[in-house]
């Protein structure tokens, strides 16, 4: 087993890292962070350190509402416009995940799902809803961006058919 670790370099100052940088919690307190030219200063994204090469699969549990990106290191990190934000831009490409559907955003051109979104656990904590888990997986050479949702069984939720010309790190 291979996990990804978000590089708290890129972490906005609304979000806290544990479980040795693999989990991730949106909070509304600001975290006094160091600057850093990597930050994402505006919105609340983070970066893992790792790219992705080659065919590669991962998995994402996520309660409440999420984007599941993949993205360029070079994607903008100051200010609040679309350049810096997963999937607004020709930078990343996100699918946006709420408890009740999906859709997926290019170049902020915003694609409506039908498929929603199945449980996969009931969370341990009080303050955890529903788990929901997605299944990402990247073939680089071939263009091809899937994701499924992971429950008993996996379903496809989306494949995106493109051509990649940078290293993608999953955000």
């Amino acid at each position: 087993v291979w996990f990804l670790t978000l590089d708290p370099n890129t972490a906005n100052n609304h979000l806290i890292l544990s479980e040795e940088n693999r989990k991730v919690t949106c909070v509304d307190k600001r975290q006094s962070y160091p600057d850093h030219p990597d930050r994402f200063d505006y919105w609340y994204q983070v970066l893992c350190r790792e790219s992705v090469c080659g065919r590669c699969y991962w998995e994402i549990e996520w309660s409440g509402y999420v984007f599941i990106s993949v993205s360029y290191k070079s994607i903008s990190r100051k200010g609040w416009g679309v350049e810096c934000v997963f999937g607004f831009n020709d930078q990343s490409w996100s699918l946006i995940c709420s408890q009740s559907s999906y859709s997926f955003r290019h170049n902020n051109i915003k694609t409506d799902l039908p498929v929603k979104p199945t449980i996969s656990r009931i969370g341990l904590d009080d303050d955890d809803d529903y788990i929901y888990r997605v299944g990402v997986y990247v073939d680089v050479s071939a263009g091809t961006l899937s994701f499924y949702s992971v429950s008993d069984t996996m379903s496809l939720i989306h494949t995106e058919q493109t051509t990649f010309t940078q290293p993608l790190y999953p955000g």
